[in-house]
């Protein structure tokens, strides 16, 4: 993508970036190696992505506190400590760009207050390296990781609360990192977040409630995934309202959101499980980007869901609408649903009971993707060109920016130390083949 003005950013409108979150060293096997970097438009860039409490360790070191994903498991590598060994594999591999996130509670330790310089310094630093090799920094503000003590505080996402103390923390990272940090995501996965935490409870802060989830810590998952992502599309808004009033003009930056996007695939070709497909897409992607683009939440989610969807007013919806310059996309397949309208007549009714849908499990089409075996998600190149076709006709073709991709299975095992993992460079290379197909 050209990283000049308005008239290259419009020309570049589509797909504009490709970041593999998941890339392997032994990739390229020359079987899968048919399609090459300089098949791509000049100034495409691709490059790896991570998240904070992923990759950083020090959960305790350096005046950091805990957010809730350190609260729910102290499991990390080291890049706090070997980050400039992690910049110089990056550049060993061939990487233009580096998809990272900033851990709120390393910068500001109570979420609100005294800012922790050795937490500035450790992004300065990680920054600074990666732009000694030539690497894009990509920096996500928000990827799961509230502070434990916002959480403790006023029940974190739940409280409105939450967006003064996010704009405050955006404002502290968009001065002291937009100097170099030309892309910004203000969240990741806000559509994500409030099912995982809210719903289920199978993700912090583990809220949910009988019989939706087991074993939480309160909650209530017939109404708080709906405010929860109420307050994220409103916080997303404000930053980005911060971002293009205070810094944008100056920085020379670019702002959005980042989204996961499964494709939906009718299992059958019944009308009523096309329906279905569709549905499951607007309750999904839709939940976000219609206000995004238009203002206003789907008249589906609003007929399903009721007055347990938080309304947007006038203003809310001025501050939402074309609050981006850009959508951060995380795909990693298709999943099968058929219709079951039954779901509907259940009381109480949960966010995935509005949505109307039973998920089926399918054999994979192709034999080399068998290690996927009865995974709901299905490894699905044409699932990506589906997806950009959607994205393109309902709301008006935005820059997409491919954020994570890849394949989480086991690795195909021969023995060894080494393994010849091919059914990840199959995977990666077909991704990669359609996003060319795409442009």
């Amino acid at each position: 993508m050209e990283q000049g003005g308005a008239g290259s950013r419009r020309r570049a409108r589509g797909i504009a970036l490709l970041v593999l979150a998941v890339v392997s060293l032994r990739a390229l096997h020359a079987e899968a190696a048919a399609i090459t970097q300089s098949d791509f438009p000049e100034g495409f860039v691709f490059g790896a992505g991570t998240s904070a409490y992923q990759v950083e360790g020090a959960w305790d070191e350096d005046g950091k506190k805990p957010s809730i994903w350190d609260t729910f498991a102290h499991r990390a590598a080291d890049q706090y400590h070997k980050y400039k060994e992690d910049v110089k594999l990056m550049h060993e591999m061939g990487l233009d760009a580096y998809r990272f996130s900033i851990a709120w509670t390393r910068l500001i330790p109570d979420g609100r207050g005294a800012v922790n310089p050795k937490g500035v310094e450790y992004y300065n630093n990680l920054i600074d390296e990666l732009m000694t090799y030539g690497i894009q920094p990509h920096a996500t503000i928000y990827h799961f990781d509230l502070p434990q003590a916002l959480q403790d505080e006023y029940n974190g996402l739940l409280n409105p609360r939450f967006i003064e103390d996010f704009m405050a923390y955006a404002d502290l990272c968009f001065r002291s990192f937009g100097d170099r940090v030309k892309h910004w995501t203000t969240l990741n996965e806000p559509n994500i977040e409030p099912v995982g935490g809210y719903d289920l409870g199978s993700l912090p802060p583990r809220r949910c409630s009988p019989p939706f989830g087991e074993s939480c810590a309160g909650g209530n998952s017939t109404t708080e995934p709906y405010i929860v992502a109420h307050h994220l599309l409103l916080a997303h808004a404000s930053a980005a309202s911060l971002y293009r009033d205070k810094y944008q003009a100056e920085q020379g930056g670019q702002i959005g959101v980042t989204l996961l996007a499964f494709w939906f695939e009718p299992a059958t070709r019944k009308l009523e499980d096309v329906e279905a497909a569709a549905r499951m897409f607007d309750f999904s992607v839709g939940w976000f980007m219609h206000p995004l683009v238009y203002g206003h939440y789907l008249p589906v989610m609003k007929r399903n869901a009721g007055t347990r969807l938080p309304l947007l007013t006038a203003e809310e919806s001025a501050r939402v609408r074309g609050s981006f310059d850009f959508v951060g996309i995380n795909h990693y397949g298709a999943i099968y649903v058929v219709v079951d309208l039954s779901k509907l007549k259940q009381s109480p009714r949960d966010y995935a009971s509005d949505a109307a849908v039973k998920y089926i499990t399918l054999p994979f089409q192709s034999s080399r993707n068998k290690h996927g075996l009865g995974m709901t998600n299905h490894p699905a190149p044409w699932a990506l060109r589906k997806l950009f076709e959607h994205l393109k006709h309902k709301y008006r073709n935005p820059p997409v920016l491919i954020y994570e991709n890849g394949a989480g299975h086991e690795p195909d095992p021969s023995g060894g130390f080494l393994y010849d993992d091919r059914f990840r460079s199959h995977f990666l290379q077909d991704y990669i083949e359609a996003t060319l197909l795409s442009i």
